[in-house]
């Protein structure tokens, strides 16, 4: 059984006034008369109360005011729980740390009840100092509004706080200083084919797969033989984990007669086995070594007697977000290209889709909830307007 770091305060007598009495975090709490129903009420009151912030006691009840840090500390516990998927820490988690970290550098030590909007003015200075874009520099600013928001709604700081961050607006764009970052376009064809011959046979197949179905790059890790429906024509595949999972939406993403040809022999493993594993692409690059040897099999090292029992890094079942996106900048310094990305395969399918079908085809195919996000992954088809002019112009 776990030890827990708090047993919860017990229910007790104080003999000199004869009053019941629980004692939480140095603080009493007089309940009533012992043994009354009403003290009782009152105790399961404060214990629920106490339970339900985590262990803590509201902030008014503490008495002294909490530190920054104090406050950051109890929201990462809540952040740690509540960005999870089945028990796998989600992406925003991660994202948040450096905003954790730079709010505890300036102001760790600081009282809670004293963090206003010049101190997220400073923060947003110092991150537009480290080279940080104008948008994510608003966003973090956000986050940070999100937090004491949350540390207000546990009554750990007061209802001031939040509300006067909010008065802090994000910075406008050519009135600051703050680098504006490009628009993430889509990856010239002409590069994804400089790029395959240099991949992995298993990568080579989820960059042409996401870019037939304009997918995301975590969704075409996660497919298993599992998620993916081949009983019709065209092929469904329903992601284990999405984006938009934590809305109450579903995900269904259509495979086309090409991309059933790639994925179809994949599809031959274990129905909950990962289809684009590492391993593959290790195993692929042992045999080719090995067909390359030139030393006889009675000289040197036989196929895998040299291998560590233990070794520090081993092919994972599956390939991440980061392990997808490595692969693909190693093979573009190979091909001598510029680097790029796989979420561009998603916007270079947007923009062939809208061309092709309109504004609502590419909703529908990239499974947006609005056309306006459509429009940011699809770029704008700057030959139509110029055919246009050569009309009417």
């Amino acid at each position: 059984m776990p030890k827990l770091t708090k047993s919860t305060p017990k229910y007790r007598k104080h003999r000199a006034s004869g009053q019941a009495v629980v004692s939480i975090e140095g603080h009493d709490f007089y309940l009533g008369p012992h043994g009354t129903k009403a003290s009782h009420t009152e105790y399961d009151r404060i214990i629920c109360e106490w339970l339900a912030n985590g262990r803590r006691l509201p902030a008014e009840e503490q008495g002294d005011c909490l530190t920054v840090t104090e406050v950051l500390n109890a929201y990462r516990k809540h952040a740690n729980v509540y960005y999870r998927d089945t028990g796998t820490k989600r992406g925003t988690f991660n994202n948040q740390k450096p905003v954790l970290r730079a709010i505890r550098v300036l102001y760790g030590n600081k009282p809670s009840a004293d963090f206003g909007p010049m101190a997220l003015k400073a923060i947003m200075h110092k991150f537009a100092s480290e080279g940080l874009s104008r948008g994510t520099i608003n966003e973090r600013a956000q986050l940070i509004k999100r937090i004491f928001r949350w540390a207000a709604s546990e009554e750990l700081i007061p209802a001031s706080v939040p509300q006067a961050l909010q008065t802090v607006e994000g910075l406008r764009k050519g009135r600051t200083k703050a680098r504006e970052s490009k628009p993430v376009l889509p990856v010239p064809e002409a590069d994804v084919q400089a790029t395959l011959p240099h991949l992995p046979e298993v990568v080579c197949d989820m960059v042409r797969l996401q870019r037939l179905t304009g997918c995301r790059p975590g969704e075409v890790c996660l497919i298993r033989p599992a998620d993916v429906d081949s009983t019709e024509d065209i092929w469904t595949y329903q992601p284990e984990h999405h984006k938009m999972e934590h809305h109450g939406r579903e995900r269904v993403i259509f495979i086309g007669p090409k991309g059933q040809d790639i994925l179809r022999k994949y599809l031959l493993r274990p129905e909950w086995d990962y289809c684009f594993s590492p391993k593959d692409s290790e195993a692929r690059r042992r045999f080719l070594a090995n067909q390359a040897r030139k030393t006889p099999l009675s000289c040197g090292n036989r196929p895998g007697t040299n291998r560590k029992a233990k070794p520090q890094r081993s092919a994972g079942k599956r390939y991440t977000n980061d392990s997808y996106r490595r692969a693909i900048h190693r093979a573009c310094e190979k091909a001598g290209i510029p680097k790029w990305s796989p979420n561009r395969l998603r916007h270079s399918a947007a923009t062939e889709i809208r061309r092709k079908f309109g504004l609502e085809g590419g909703q529908v195919v990239l499974g947006h909830a609005k056309a306006d996000t459509t429009q940011i992954y699809a770029e704008r088809d700057m030959q139509k307007a110029a055919e246009i002019m050569r009309e009417i112009g």
